[in-house]
């Protein structure tokens, strides 16, 4: 009944606040939330994190948020991480991936190093790309085997072959390279940058977590685990950052 009320306070805070138009989620905490509440192997975290992915982007929906990118897998998680957590997590993304797709209801799309993905993990996730690739309404975002260095070098490689092949001189594409045809190419192309980047857990670090995009991203650290974030932690996230004066680098 308390958090029911707070929730309808911030909610009347929201009311004439600008929303962000993309939110992009750190989903950290579901070892830790793990070892808290069970003493259990980082696989039951993991599972508790991607039940709550469904209930957040609800309630981006409901707030019309149009873009959330979440953070699920580094590139560097693909190598760093025990081989029983790893095969655990990678299934556990897949089943979101699918969920997401059953859902109809939602856009999904990998944003990350297609390349560098376990050849089934990959074939889910485009399957939901494709299931979803038509319909309107929230984009998701999936960041899985992401790295933002790996990703502008990606972004620089792919500028690089496209004017190779047409016959564009070094000096000539010194000229044309600018910071929005490197933005055309990143996994995002098309997309806002994040308004909005939320990081649970309470680490304050963007661990390469869009390290291009975020320029002027406002950042905001949560205590609570990812599988512990509520919808009022989510509200007062949107209330702080409406909150903010923005200066865009000024």
């Amino acid at each position: 009944m308390i958090y029911s009320l707070y929730e309808r306070q911030i909610l009347g805070d929201l009311s004439n606040a600008d929303l962000p138009k993309h939110v992009a989620v750190m989903l950290d905490g579901n070892r830790r939330w793990a070892e808290r509440n069970f003493g259990a192997k980082a696989q039951v975290g993991h599972t508790a994190g991607g039940k709550k992915i469904h209930e957040f982007l609800g309630w981006c929906d409901g707030l019309e948020i149009p873009v959330v990118t979440l953070y699920m897998l580094s590139i560097e998680n693909l190598t760093k991480r025990s081989n029983d957590e790893l095969d655990a997590l990678l299934r556990i993304i897949g089943d979101v991936a699918a969920e997401l797709a059953e859902a109809k209801k939602w856009r999904v799309r990998l944003v990350g190093d297609r390349d560098s993905l376990p050849i089934q993990l990959r074939e889910r996730i485009e399957l939901a790309e494709k299931a979803t690739a038509d319909l309107d309404g929230l984009h998701v975002n999936l960041a899985v085997a992401y790295g933002g260095r790996n990703e502008i070098a990606e972004a620089m490689k792919n500028i690089l072959r496209k004017h190779s092949q047409v016959g564009t001189t070094i000096e000539d594409l010194a000229e044309l390279l600018t910071p929005e045809l490197i933005t055309e190419h990143l996994y995002t192309g098309g997309q806002p940058d994040p308004d909005l980047i939320i990081r649970t857990s309470g680490e304050q670090r963007l661990s390469g977590f869009l390290l291009w995009q975020s320029s002027n991203s406002e950042l905001y650290f949560e205590e609570a685990l990812w599988p512990d974030f509520r919808r009022v932690d989510f509200l007062r996230a949107l209330r702080a950052f409406g909150n903010r004066n923005r200066r865009f680098g000024a």
